[in-house]
């Protein structure tokens, strides 16, 4: 059984909002123990040490040990809580592990060979993960820490998927056998529209405005015909006096 992380425990006798607020001001995180065909524990773990390693990918992909006083006990990460707007880790979930008995976690899918593929060197193509990790099951002592998937032999419009994923002795992905989805594509690059000229920006019609009739003349030229016919009228009623 691969042992990643080690972090010392204590039992939180106490539970509810403001207890796990003291926790907090004391610098511990409030933690929950569950599974293993055992009672859920309450546990309170050592902030500092926890927010180190959060931002190690193996932290949520490796069997970390608890030291709860004399007792060791392995257990998967099932949940971390972050504080929205602070860098504070709120609440942490873990399940135990029992050596026997098959575990479920997500492990990051590494991706090699994607500058060498043909589809990138030589055909123009741009890499689109739909995926970076993927659930697994396995024993304990079949756990990867991650799964690597190489995409050098890939060309433009190839498509990999769960399949493809070549999987380590004793490892399964359970979701596979209802959904064999894509993980890693190779597409050409999106042409961006050209922005328009001012040419064309001005001959572009009005948004909302009625599209002319056929034949219609423009009002700025019928304007001045109507000033000259009102100027007519005026000359003919100066005559008749």
């Amino acid at each position: 059984m691969r042992i990643a992380f080690t972090f010392s425990a204590e039992p939180r006798g106490t539970q509810g909002k403001g207890a796990s607020r003291r926790l907090r001001h004391a610098g511990k995180v409030p933690a929950i123990l569950y599974g293993g065909h055992h009672e859920a524990e309450s546990l309170a773990i050592d902030h500092r040490k926890l927010l180190i390693v959060i931002e190690d990918e193996r932290f949520y992909s490796s069997i970390v040990q608890l030291q709860i006083g004399e007792r060791a006990q392995p257990a998967i990460v099932k949940d971390v809580q972050m504080h929205p707007a602070r860098n504070q880790i709120v609440h942490l979930d873990l399940q135990r592990v029992v050596e026997n008995e098959p575990i479920r976690l997500h492990l990051p899918i590494h991706f090699k060979g994607e500058a060498a593929s043909p589809g990138v060197k030589t055909q123009g193509g741009v890499v689109s993960h739909m995926m970076t990790d993927v659930e697994i099951a396995c024993l304990p002592k079949d756990l990867p820490e991650f799964l690597e998937l190489d995409l050098s032999e890939m060309n433009i419009n190839d498509t990999k998927f769960l399949s493809d994923i070549p999987l380590p002795p004793g490892v399964t992905i359970p979701h596979l056998a209802h959904r064999n989805a894509p993980v890693v594509s190779i597409h050409s690059p999106r042409v961006a529209e050209p922005e328009p000229t001012a040419e064309a920006a001005a001959a572009a019609p009005v948004e909302g405005a009625a599209p002319a009739a056929p034949g219609a003349a423009a009002p700025a030229a019928a304007a001045p015909a109507a000033a000259e016919t009102g100027k007519g009228e005026q000359k003919k009623e100066g005559g008749k006096k």
